[in-house]
């Protein structure tokens, strides 16, 4: 009855009956529910195969077992396959203790049972005398290794991975004289395929190679211990005592060093190798040039060093596929062949990053022909490559990476076509000229970052109508933007920033409706017209970006219908009218609304105040008059250190005075910008109760009153800009104890009294207190009364800015999250640390 759709239905119980059974097989039949106990009256049965995965890959239901205690009446049973059935008892070793009572049990598989709790001990009186194999993989255990699994001394077969099994590996598999296949560690002669992958397994791999030693000739031909907490260095006997080895795989350990000499001096069998994602910090000795027979090597992720010649690749005869990778802060790793040498290898895949392979296009790499995935990212190229080798890479090409180089020249102008080709990075090079003309099913197209030239090809969306991200940005592009991007029904993100666009945005929105469209960025281009009121119909859109072009008109209404929006970036631009509303009403998402430098009017909306999310507010150089709302405080996000995106967002940041080019996590600066327009009133209290706030400029405006007093509540102030207003009374004393602060501006005034002392506000320039008349005590040089003008600065702790001239903004630590997009414009996240923030300075604005 096995590969069969019974729909999550439960095992017939008249099964039962059939007292003379002795073979069932419902292995892969999609049976659901408890199994019946009534299976336990089969006394002659033999053979029973409930294994419950799915067939066909359907979703599979749940087959479980609350209750083993039907088991042993199966007297004869020799063959049990249960795996994928959710062994649920109410003590978690019962199944042990069932299963142990099956005297002729000869196979036992309980692979992926959700197991908890692997016993530490055999039921008294039992000892599986007959049993060969045994798989009890793929379930939870987290436990060292039973001692009783070392009596089993019939095992052929073994299979533990996938086990979270911990603690160092027992010398104890010695016992095990008759085990070909092991899924754990063993020193076994007859012992041919060693599986221990995706364990806690932890320590050396020394002792467990001399186990080896003794046994004159090893038959072991595959070795797995990838995924574990393996360390050291790898034991130059690797290759003298496994050398029958032809496959090989250390992925994922914490192994350190070099790879030794014997592996190529000795390994001549060995065809798959892979050392990725460990610790080696060596080098690769001349002898792995000798691995005639290898056909795959993996050593991405690492800290490789040295130099890589041709005695390292002479002989690789049968090598198709090389990845190797090393660490991105150094070149530390360098290809040094003779520029004409031709390898004897036709590749089929190549991944090479972060080592000096150029300057100059080798001919080792012109003559692969045969190439189906080519990465060469950050290898030094500054060669132009030559156009007939991307003529001649096979059609059957599917991955092609060329970016972070220097590479110069122009693409082929031909139309060339890769019906499987899915991804092309060719950004951060220098390549010129126009846009190639490709046909292919791409779904990923990276252009960024060079310096091509003239209109996006008007057929694009027909060449590449699988396209998801599309990113042209920082080019010198022309032209208008074509209407058959509309025609990439998945696109997700369109990034045309930094180019030479002109023209109206194309209003064809509304045939990716239903797609899953989550950016659209062309900021800074040339732009004209009104925003297309059909962009309100991209229901998944999160962030629009259309900074500085030259757009006109009023937002229109139509995207309070995009509800998933996150950033908006309007800003510099010649767009008029009030804010709306439903900006706050409708856009509950938004982490970044900047809308600076356009001629908006009217006051600003109370509404606003209930963004939760919002960390980035700029609303200044506009034409905004009334007071500043009350309700700010209700934007508690800025209280709040953490931000999940996908894009990498760009745009103009006005903080210490200058406006600085920022592509980071915008919603981690905590910004409100309101400066450079008609605001009165006074400053609300209620702002500082905003604890995370970093950047705040209210220049330019006609605020008057007092500063609040519990300013000094804004621990991590870092800019504070309160110049060309009206505003009077004492500076307040708390705003001393801002030790975050390097940039404050509170000149042009009507500030009176003596400028507070303490250490972080004398540290500032005197113009930053300047057109206060009755503002007296240094900085400043108007005496107070019972005091003399110091000229000069008291002694600095080291922590202030030594050159304000050019000091780059730093906004200390914050997290940067990076989400993976699909459909529904989900968040996942997985957090990194976030570095210094850099800058780009740009033209000063006070």
């Amino acid at each position: 009855m096995s590969l069969n759709d019974f729909q999550g239905n439960e095992i017939p119980a008249f099964l039962g009956q059939l007292n003379d059974l002795t073979y069932l097989n419902l292995s892969f039949s999609s049976f659901g529910g408890e199994i019946p106990p009534q299976l336990g009256n089969l006394s002659k049965l033999q053979v029973l195969d409930l294994y419950a995965d799915s067939y066909g890959g359907t979703a599979a239901a749940e087959l479980r077992a609350d209750d083993l205690n039907w088991l042993t009446r199966l007297a004869s049973l020799n063959r049990l396959n249960m795996g994928f059935v959710r062994i649920n008892t109410s003590n978690g070793g019962d199944w042990l203790h069932a299963v142990s009572m099956l005297p002729s049990l000869v196979e036992l598989k309980l692979q992926y049972c959700q197991l908890q709790v692997l016993p530490q001990s055999l039921p008294l009186g039992t000892n599986f005398p007959s049993l060969s194999v045994l798989d009890l993989s793929d379930n939870s255990f987290n436990a060292p290794i039973p001692q009783w699994l070392f009596n089993l001394t019939g095992l052929r077969e073994l299979y533990l991975r996938w086990n979270f099994l911990h603690g160092p590996v027992p010398s104890e598999f010695a016992r095990l004289k008759s085990l070909e296949i092991l899924g754990l560690f063993g020193s076994l002669r007859k012992l041919k395929v060693l599986d221990l992958s995706a364990n806690d397994m932890n320590g050396g791999i020394q002792e467990f190679i001399s186990g080896f030693a003794g046994s004159p000739s090893s038959s072991l031909i595959f070795l797995d211990l990838s995924s574990n907490s393996l360390e050291g260095q790898l034991p130059d006997l690797l290759g003298v005592v496994l050398h029958n080895l032809q496959h090989l795989d250390l992925s994922s350990n914490r192994f350190w060093g070099s790879i030794p000499n014997s592996v190529g001096e000795k390994m001549s069998s060995l065809k798959h190798l892979d050392i990725s994602y460990n610790n080696m910090n060596g080098s690769i000795p001349d002898s792995f040039g000798q691995l005639s027979a290898l056909i795959d090597v993996n050593l991405v992720e690492n800290s490789w060093v040295g130099v890589l010649k041709e005695t390292h690749m002479v002989n690789l005869r049968s090598l198709e596929n090389f990845k190797l990778t090393t660490d991105s802060s150094n070149h530390s790793l360098i290809f040094n062949v003779p520029v004409k040498w031709v390898p004897p290898f036709k590749l089929k895949s190549i991944q090479l990053e972060n080592c000096i392979v150029g300057p100059s296009f080798p001919a080792w790499l012109q003559v692969q022909n045969q190439l189906t995935s080519v990465t060469l990212r950050n290898v030094g190229i500054s060669d132009t490559i030559p156009g007939e080798w991307f003529s001649n890479l096979p059609s059957e090409l599917t991955f092609l990476v060329l970016s972070s180089n220097q590479i110069t020249g122009k693409l082929p102008s031909q139309q060339l076509k890769f019906p499987r080709l899915s991804t092309i990075d060719l950004s951060s090079n220098k390549f010129e000229g126009p846009l190639p003309m490709w046909s292919t099913n791409a779904s990923i197209l990276y252009l960024q970052d060079n310096k091509f030239s003239g209109p996006i090809p008007r057929d694009i969306g027909t060449l590449m109508p699988r396209l998801r991200n599309l990113h042209l940005s920082d080019n010198t592009l022309n032209g208008t933007i074509p209407l058959s991007i509309c025609k990439m029904a998945d696109l997700q993100v369109l990034s045309l920033r930094n180019n030479y666009l002109s023209g109206e945005l194309p209003d064809c929105w509304r045939d990716l409706s239903t797609s899953s469209l989550w950016v659209v960025d062309v900021s800074n281009n040339s732009l004209s017209g009104e925003i297309p009121s059909s962009m309100g119909l991209l229901r998944s859109l999160g962030m629009l970006l259309l900074s500085e072009n030259n757009l006109v008109g009023e937002i229109p209404s139509s995207l309070q219908n995009c509800s998933a929006l996150t950033s908006i970036d309007l800003g510099e631009n010649q767009l008029s009218g009030e804010i709306p509303s439903w900006l706050a009403e409708n856009l509950s998402a938004t982490f970044v609304l900047r809308l600076r430098s356009n001629q908006f009017h009217g006051q600003i909306p109370e509404a606003l105040c209930n963004l939760p999310l919002l960390h980035f507010l700029d609303l200044s150089h506009n034409n905004l008059s009334g007071g500043i709302p009350k309700c700010l405080d209700n934007l508690t996000a800025i209280d709040f250190q953490f931000r999940m995106a996908y894009f990498k967002e760009e745009t103009k940041v006005v903080t210490k005075g200058r406006a600085y080019d920022y592509n980071r996590n915008l919603a981690l600066l905590n910004v409100i910008d309101f400066s450079e327009n008609n605001l009165s009133g006074p400053i609300p209290e209620e702002m500082t109760k905003l604890l995370s706030l970093r950047v705040l400029n209210l220049s330019s405006n006609h605020i008057s009153g007092a500063i609040p007093e519990k300013i000094g509540d804004l621990k991590v102030l870092e800019t504070l800009d309160l110049s060309h207003n009206q505003l009077s009374g004492e500076i307040p004393a708390t705003l001393s104890s801002l030790t975050f602060l390097t940039h404050l501006i509170v000149s042009y005034n009507n500030f009176s009294g003596k400028i507070p002392a303490g250490r972080q506000l004398q540290t500032f320039d005197a113009s930053s207190y300047q057109g206060n008349p009755f503002l007296c005590g240094f900085p400043s040089r108007v005496k107070c009364p019972t005091e003399s003008i110091t000229t000069t600065a008291p002694p600095t702790t080291g922590t202030e800015p030594e050159d304000e001239e050019d000091e780059i903004f730093e906004l200390g630590t914050g997290l940067y999250v990076s989400i993976v997009l699909g459909f529904g414009f989900g968040f996942l996240g997985l957090c990194v640390t976030l570095l210094r923030k850099e800058f780009r300075k740009k033209d000063i604005e006070w």
